[in-house]
């Protein structure tokens, strides 16, 4: 059987999770990029992977590449950019996966906000700036601050930004479209609350929820995910909540990441990522849950239906940290790669930027040093010997 997958930069997901999965299925894999070179670096320990340059933000390029190559029995993403032209060609080729009118709510958080409000389940005061020219008159007046800037199509909290004020909503709007041009922005309420996830799984038949993660975020105005604890269950109204507006948006097939925010007892969602959770989250879900979740999801793209029950460990604890870049400069020090069991805590840690590189400061995702995956039975202990580890390390950035 062949799958392809659709990527754009190589993910630890790919190399640690769906790849191996694949290998176990027993799938033969074309991977399908516009930046092959890159990929072919990355999969050393996959000789037998193929990987084909496609221009794959365009549909049409990728039904073309696949229709001139080998018969597809699966097409699958787990990229946040490709998610339509991945249920576009598999819908094309008559194949299990996503509607892509629900890929499409998902990733355009203007439409997401006027599908929602159109379905009666959530409203959202919400605007759309194209143009310089948009942040003058009415838009301006009308927000409701504080207000939150951010691309329409965006990830990774790249060029996401809390204002206060009119003059901060038009200064920070034009800077973003000077740096930016051709990026559509979206202006929207701020909603207050703790922010959680929801993770997901289902085969449009059934739909499981794996749990989710408790996210702190670093100091306004900006919205870096600092650090996740694992929830093995929201509240059954939370959870019900969130599940009617995956279902007014058609979320239902495959995995789903849901970001959102609790106040006073009511769900709201932030943002939907119609694929699973990456940052290698992934990676400890899989691990703390003792489940093959990669096979699973390989598996609903090509057309097998999931269990009713998944077997799930829920007894598990865990945290994500990622210690983050202070100010521009070179990394000089930094710690190695790492993974040992403290006090019967599992630790993995992952450096993600070389010594020697020299970045400017995001203040967004790509300001990560490394991330540290830690999973153990007591959430006390998780959280002491992460706070042991990172104490115990040390990163200089120096100008």
């Amino acid at each position: 059987m062949r799958l392809y997958v659709l990527a754009l930069n190589p993910t630890d997901s790919v190399t640690e999770g769906f790849l191996p999965a694949a290998a176990r299925i027993g799938l033969d894999v074309t991977i399908l990029t516009d930046q092959p070179d890159a990929h072919r670096t990355a999969y050393p320990e996959y000789p037998g992977t193929e990987i084909l340059e496609c221009d794959v933000r365009d549909y049409r390029a990728v039904v073309t590449r696949i229709s001139t190559h080998h018969r597809p029995d699966a097409v699958f993403t787990n990229s946040d950019h490709l998610q339509t032209q991945a249920a576009l060609a598999a819908q094309y080729f008559g194949l299990p996966g996503k509607d892509w009118r629900a890929t499409l709510r998902s990733k355009d958080k203007g439409e997401m906000r006027r599908h929602l409000a159109a379905a009666g389940v959530d409203t959202v005061w919400s605007a759309e700036i194209t143009d310089p020219a948009d942040l003058t008159g009415r838009l301006v007046v009308d927000a409701p601050y504080p207000c939150v800037v951010k691309p329409r199509e965006g990830v990774a909290s790249e060029d996401v930004v809390l204002v206060d004020t009119a003059g901060d909503l038009v200064a920070r709007g034009k800077e973003i479209l000077a740096r930016r041009p051709g990026v559509t922005l979206v202006v929207e309420e701020y909603l207050p609350g703790e922010l959680y996830t929801l993770e997901t799984l289902g085969d449009g038949r059934v739909r499981h929820v794996l749990g989710g993660f408790h996210t702190e975020l670093s100091p306004p105005p900006y919205f870096i995910e600092e650090r996740l604890s694992f929830v093995p269950a929201h509240p059954e109204p939370v959870v019900a909540q969130i599940l009617a507006q995956l279902d007014a948006l058609g979320v239902g097939f495959g995995a789903c990441h849901t970001e959102f925010v609790v106040h006073d007892g009511r769900a709201r969602i932030i943002e939907v990522n119609y694929r699973a959770i990456g940052d290698q989250c992934d990676l400890l879900l899989a691990q703390l849950l003792d489940l093959p979740l990669f096979d699973h999801i390989l598996r609903t793209h090509l057309g097998e239906p999931l269990p009713t029950d998944l077997d799930i460990r829920r007894d598990g604890a865990a945290r994500l940290e990622y210690p983050c870049a202070e100010r521009a400069g070179t990394l000089v020090d930094a710690p190695a790669a790492a993974q040992l069991t403290v006090d019967g805590v599992r630790l993995t840690y992952r450096p993600l930027r070389e010594i020697g590189e020299r970045h400017e400061l995001y203040s967004t995702n790509r300001d990560y040093l490394g991330v540290l995956r830690a999973t153990g039975t007591r959430q006390e202990t998780v959280d002491r010997v992460v706070a042991e580890f990172l104490a115990a390390q040390r990163w200089e950035i120096q100008p």
